[in-house]
């Protein structure tokens, strides 16, 4: 075959290769690499190809929607974020200079943690405005915590308006839960000031109003080659709106309940983790889950017993104060918030019989075969447990979260322990479980929410049912008729 010809089909079959886009990605230390090709007539034909690959000009269109996709790199990610359990004090760092970092960190945490625990029973006293308030900047550092690893992740900091978006979202969750708070505490006040009555009537259709000027928003900022990132941020935001928002919203029901609702769960998260990183610390050898590969089976099962033993001996001390085993609700008589109440039968000792298979020890020193306590014990058991068993599950998923993005911390807000969603991380999840476990075993249906209801109600609906109330009550002799 003449050279001519040989060089027009070796042509030929180059662009055909090209065209199907049937590209061989050459060796990470070459230059070059070739393309072979064997016809019928056994014909081979090898074709060099040498230099920096390049794709065709619709590709670089079409397929990669904006330069920073092809510089995506997961592993510079650590880089970009602050990472908390780096992050130490200049002071402290002379000061720990002498010691190894496992000791050093060691300390770190230490201090940072009675420091926190310090500010928890600070708070506590400030009362129940206080522990709102601060859930509600705990709620909002974790989500801007959340968010900024999706900022670095999809390398967005230029997009239009999402930065806005995600905080608007935000307002507007928090709109929605909040004011579902006061209308259950609140709204007989409420009702009784005329312009804020259209606000409690009409709540939800605000709030939805809300979200879908958002939504139109959102719609309207699209970019072409940014559709995919613009997209993937979208739903980052409602995720981590799922995760924060919503159980803020769970947390502030559980306070109205009674502190000890919020107090008591709280502090057995805070001591399974303290206690199991103690029992790790000195005596962990065996791993107890891959994702988090410091976490040891000894410091699960530590952790586990102390927070069972102490969380009871809690529950036990605040149970007879009524500061903390109060509901709080709006007094009309003061015009304010109170902690006063006649006790539930959760908080008055109860005797109670011990069962035949327990009666052995007491019968061999005589002693009483029944026991005293709060009822309130028995519930706070249940809580412990989950706390203990489930609840260090809130943590795994967060270091799982993590690993996938290849960082440490979601911070360096608290050093020696990382961002804030680093220390709320099993919280969140215990926050849940309390208020399912409130409205499964304990709640009873308040006045508050039963009136906010009936003042929804038409004038003539109104009458009615005051009617067949006080019909009821007269005929079960519980209201003299007049």
């Amino acid at each position: 075959m003449s050279e001519v010809r040989k060089r027009t089909v070796a042509e030929a079959v180059a662009k055909d290769v090209v065209d199907d886009q049937l590209f061989v990605k050459p060796r990470s230390h070459a230059r070059c690499f070739s393309l072979s090709s064997t016809g019928a007539n056994s014909l081979c034909l090898s074709i060099s190809l040498c230099g920096k690959r390049k794709a065709p000009s619709h590709l670089l269109k079409e397929d990669i929607e904006s330069e920073d996709d092809a510089k995506l790199d997961v592993d510079e990610l650590s880089k970009t974020l602050p990472q908390g359990t780096d992050h130490t004090p200049e002071i402290l760092g002379s000061a720990l200079s002498g010691l190894s970092d496992r000791w050093k960190n060691w300390v770190i945490r230490g201090i940072f943690t009675f420091l926190m625990i310090g500010g928890f029973c600070f708070i506590i006293y400030g009362g129940p405005l206080a522990l709102m308030v601060t859930v509600l900047v705990v709620q909002v550092k974790c989500f801007e915590e959340i968010i900024n690893i999706g900022y670095a992740v999809y390398r967005i900091h230029g997009l239009p308006w999402f930065r806005s978006l995600s905080w608007y979202f935000l307002i507007t969750s928090n709109y929605f839960f909040y004011g579902e708070n006061l209308m259950d505490y609140f709204a007989v006040v409420i009702n009784r000031t005329d312009y804020l009555r259209f606000l409690v009537t009409y709540h939800r259709f605000v709030s939805f109003c809300l979200y879908i000027i958002g939504f139109v928003w959102f719609v309207l900022s699209l970019v072409k080659k940014y559709y995919m990132k613009q997209f993937s941020l979208f739903a980052w935001t409602h995720v981590a709106l799922l995760i924060v928002v919503t159980q803020s919203y769970l947390i502030i029901q559980n306070i109205f309940e009674g502190l000890i609702w919020f107090i008591v769960p709280v502090s057995m998260i805070v001591i399974n983790d303290v206690m199991a990183y103690v029992f790790g610390f000195f005596f962990g050898k065996t791993p107890l889950i891959k994702l988090s590969p410091k976490k040891t089976w000894e410091g699960f099962v530590g952790g586990g017993i102390s927070t069972v033993v102490l969380g009871l001996l809690i529950s036990y001390a605040m149970s007879q104060y009524r500061y903390f085993v109060c509901p709080i609700e709006y007094s009309e008589t003061l015009g304010r918030m109170t902690m006063e109440c006649e006790l539930s039968y959760l908080f008055k000792p109860q005797e109670y019989t011990l069962p035949s298979y327990l009666k052995i020890v007491p019968n061999m020193f005589k002693w009483k075969s029944t026991i005293t306590m709060y009822p309130f014990m028995l519930h706070s058991l249940s809580l412990s447990v989950f706390s203990s068993v489930i609840g260090p599950f809130g943590g795994f998923f967060a270091s799982g979260f993590k690993r996938a993005f290849k960082i440490k911390d979601f911070g360096d807000v608290i050093p020696g322990h990382g961002g804030i969603m680093d220390r709320f991380d099993c919280q969140y999840l215990m926050a849940t479980f309390v208020n399912v476990y409130i409205s499964s075993f304990i709640h009873t249906v308040s006045p508050q929410k039963l009136l906010q209801q009936v003042f929804t109600l038409k004038p003539e609906q109104q009458l009615q049912l005051f009617q067949t109330l006080q019909d009821s009550l007269q005929h079960r002799g519980l209201l003299n008729a007049s």
